[in-house]
């Protein structure tokens, strides 16, 4: 059984069920504007990642312990496959998990996201700041959060100090794995950028160019939160990839 938090939102049907991963500092709350339209004709499983929302408990605070995670929540929902989805860090994770466990993924849905650094020094770079963004969670507790509806949508049991493990742990990046997955990824895949999430515009090019199936969607008058920020304009794009299936 899984270790973390989680919900099933939607009515179950034959239909391909969606598994939701949040952002960094962010919570399952974060979904919650999208989940009627998402789940009117399936099931929607949202869950909080270790240290984050209703998730205080540290097992499995790690990468391989996020994608066991995954593993154990579609196998609640009795799910061979599933569309594998994520925002930001969530997105990352959605791209390990189909490097490791493709026979599980039947479409994945990339938000706002990246998939890691192919450059040693880039990654260093990431990482320093990293490392400074955990010692600020430990001296100020969620107030370190970047502002973003993403996370003040967000109440994190286990306080700054749950946030400060979770980027050490699960915020760092430690190899090119996600990167070098891109091209041999072979599921429709939707990437969905805000036209304002300025950091993360050319990492949504970079998948949209690697993966083969790959198609691109840039939500405007949206940052970082996409869904949040334009609930409307996703809804309709997800739903309209959906329906491709």
């Amino acid at each position: 059984m899984p270790d973390v938090a989680y919900a099933i939102h939607g009515r179950s049907s034959a239909r391909t069920p969606v598994l939701l991963t949040h952002g960094f500092g962010a919570s399952q709350a974060m979904w919650a504007p999208n989940l009627d339209a998402l789940g009117v004709d399936r099931q929607v499983l949202t869950w909080d990642l270790p240290g984050h929302g209703a998730s205080s408990g540290f097992s499995q605070l790690s990468h391989d312990g996020c994608i066991a995670e995954m593993l154990a929540l579609l196998d609640v929902l009795g799910a061979p496959r599933a569309v594998v989805g994520g925002m930001s860090l969530g997105g990352y994770l959605s791209l390990l998990f189909c490097a490791r466990h493709p026979e599980r993924v039947a479409a994945l849905l990339l938000v706002d996201t990246g998939p890691g650094f192919r450059d040693d020094g880039a990654r260093e770079a990431w990482n320093a700041w990293v490392g400074e963004l955990a010692d600020d969670l430990e001296a100020r507790g969620p107030a370190a959060l970047r502002p973003g509806p993403e996370s003040a949508a967000a109440e994190h049991a286990a306080g700054g100090g749950g946030l400060a493990a979770a980027a050490r742990a699960i915020l760092t990046q430690r190899d090119a794995e996600a990167f070098a997955s891109l091209r041999k990824i072979a599921v429709p895949t939707l990437v969905v950028v805000g036209a304002q999430d300025d950091r993360f515009l050319a990492a949504a090019d970079a998948m949209a160019d690697r993966i083969p199936s790959a198609r691109k969607i840039t939500i405007e008058g949206a940052g970082h939160a996409a869904n949040m920020d334009q609930p409307a304009d996703f809804d309709r794009a997800v739903r309209e990839f959906l329906k491709g299936l």
